[in-house]
């Protein structure tokens, strides 16, 4: 999530406009920040650039599109193409006798909405790199070419599936270490199994990935990708911000924001494991 809003010029999100005080808006940041970073899975597993500000609005592709010639003779023209970034928000309101309390010094104000609208705002980023967002973003496992790998039903299977897939990037040429992004299901197995001996799931899969295995809330199943650099890359322009919407004499009416874009330079750096 970005710093803290008071030391930034993000005017757009009209932070001074809202019912809260300075101590108010630090605690609104760093409860959000405190449940963002566990579940923000893929900008752990991808390359992150930015972030760039809010006027920031596409990716450069570094390709182009040829033009019909212009009127004038002897010119030629390219159209350069790049990669519109999306804006994900999540709306969410908080009781102003909260926020009096908690710059009384109440120790637990009821910040439930906010710690909602962030939990749903990390899955649908999650979602968006692994599985795309319609037209506007082509997910990880929606460009991946291999066929995905059953999981299968039983915990212990996940060690030959992901072992199988380590094998297809290999053959590919796909140097690892790898990483592993596991669904919540499917991550509640693995941090649960011991195999034969005692010997926990997690860590035989983490030795034979030599990278991590990531709680991945909103991915369907698992997806094994390469970190070995250069192969997806997550762009934001504004980073995960609270703005001010609007308020009344019960409620202020807030949301949480962030703007990026996704691309994969490598498709085949990844393989889904379907359920």
């Amino acid at each position: 999530m970005a710093q803290d809003q008071e030391t930034t010029s993000d005017g757009h999100l009209l932070r001074s406009h809202a019912p809260i005080s300075d101590a108010g808006w630090k605690l609104l940041d760093q409860e959000a920040r405190q449940r963002l970073l566990p579940a923000l899975a893929a900008r752990r597993l991808v390359d992150f650039s930015g972030p760039h500000g809010w006027s920031y609005s596409a990716s450069n592709l570094g390709r182009t599109s040829p033009l019909p010639p212009p009127a004038g003779e002897g010119v030629s023209g390219l159209r350069r193409r790049v990669l519109p970034l999306v804006e994900a928000r999540a709306d969410f309101e908080i009781a102003r006798a909260e926020l009096r309390d908690a710059d009384r010094g109440a120790a637990d104000p009821d910040l439930d909405a906010l710690d909602t609208a962030a939990h749903r705002i990390a899955v649908a980023e999650n979602i968006a790199v692994f599985h795309g967002w319609g037209d506007a973003i082509s997910g990880i496992t929606e460009s991946c070419p291999h066929p995905p790998i059953p999981l299968g039903d039983a915990a212990e299977a996940y060690l030959s599936a992901v072992a199988a897939g380590i094998e297809l990037l290999l053959g590919g040429g796909i140097g690892g270490p790898y990483a592993l992004a596991l669904g919540s299901e499917e991550h509640r197995r693995v941090v649960e199994t011991a195999q034969r001996g005692g010997y926990p799931l997690l860590d035989h899969l983490r030795e034979i990935l030599d990278g991590p295995i990531v709680w991945a809330p909103g991915v369907r199943g698992g997806v094994l990708v390469s970190r070995r650099g250069g192969d997806f890359l997550l762009e934001c322009g504004q980073d995960l911000s609270i703005g001010y919407d609007s308020h009344d004499a019960d409620l202020v009416r807030l949301y949480l924001q962030e703007s990026f874009s996704f691309q994969s330079a490598t498709p085949e750096a990844a393989v889904a494991l379907s359920r």
